[in-house]
């Protein structure tokens, strides 16, 4: 099937997503008081193409008749979810948690994946921004302990529904949103592939077995309210309904027969 690597192309996926670990340490560094999304954006940009590689969400278009999405990456501050744009005038604050969410194809030039430029990654930081306040450090503590429970799931002939179990039993008992409305999925070849998958429990995808040299990215949205969003007017940013607060973390993994390798763990999570 489409959405099974072949060897050659786990690869290039492992390396493609060692380096955007490291550019995501290096973007989340950043994230202090006064700064732009916009300058953090501009950096990622530039690391990207230094190492090789080519932004996979900039002019990303989900439909034809969607604008396309004008970041390198989805600068998500505070109530947003995911999908930010990042704007000059999105100033981080004291206080403030800011999602970073970035994507790579590579390495371009490669001749081998989409129109020859390699293969795509996908991953996800929340940082806390200053002094947070208590409430705002356990949304982001959970929610990352969550997208590592989901992970824990990734073994051969585990299914996609027990990844979004294992999130649901965790943050559901604590009171936690979990965004319905948008999930994980599979990547590599695109930005998204099959299958998709929901940081909750779906008993249709019980039958989805997890299968060798599988990539698929976990991406757990959790909110301090209700689960549910809105688009905003610029076509992109997702927001929740409520005004509550949103953290996001993301993965991209390779299933393996000894387990999970998540290809885009940061420096600063292995040391």
């Amino acid at each position: 099937m489409s959405y099974i690597k072949t060897q050659e192309e786990v690869q290039f996926i492992i390396e493609g997503g060692r380096i955007l670990g490291e550019i995501l340490d290096k973007l989340a560094q950043m994230a202090v008081v006064g700064v732009s999304a916009y300058e953090v954006d501009m950096e990622a940009e530039r690391l990207i193409v230094e190492a090789g590689g080519r932004p996979a969400f900039k002019g990303y278009r989900g439909r034809k008749s969607d604008p396309p999405f004008p970041s390198t990456i989805c600068a998500s501050l505070n109530t947003e979810v995911v999908h930010g744009i990042a704007t000059k005038d999105k100033i981080l604050k004291d206080g403030d948690i800011f999602s970073i969410d970035i994507g790579m194809q590579y390495p371009v030039n490669c001749g081998l994946g989409k129109g020859g430029n390699g293969f795509f990654t996908d991953t996800a930081i929340t940082v806390m921004v200053g002094d947070v306040a208590e409430k705002t450090k356990q949304l982001v503590n959970v929610t990352k302990k969550s997208l590592e429970l989901a992970i824990e799931k990734c073994f051969l002939n585990n299914s996609i529904a027990d990844i979004g179990k294992a999130v649901e039993t965790y943050i559901a008992p604590q009171g936690y949103g979990i965004v319905r409305d948008l999930v994980g999925h599979g990547v590599g070849h695109e930005v998204h592939e099959e299958p998709r998958v929901p940081n909750y429990y779906d008993k249709d995808l019980e039958s989805w077995k997890l299968e060798e040299r599988a990539v698929i990215a976990i991406e757990p949205m959790i909110t301090m309210g209700s689960h549910k969003v809105d688009t905003a007017e610029d076509g992109w940013s997702i927001t929740t309904v409520d005004g509550s607060l949103s953290a996001h973390f993301e993965h991209t993994i390779i299933i393996t027969k000894d387990g999970p390798l998540v290809v885009t763990r940061r420096p600063s999570e292995i040391n």
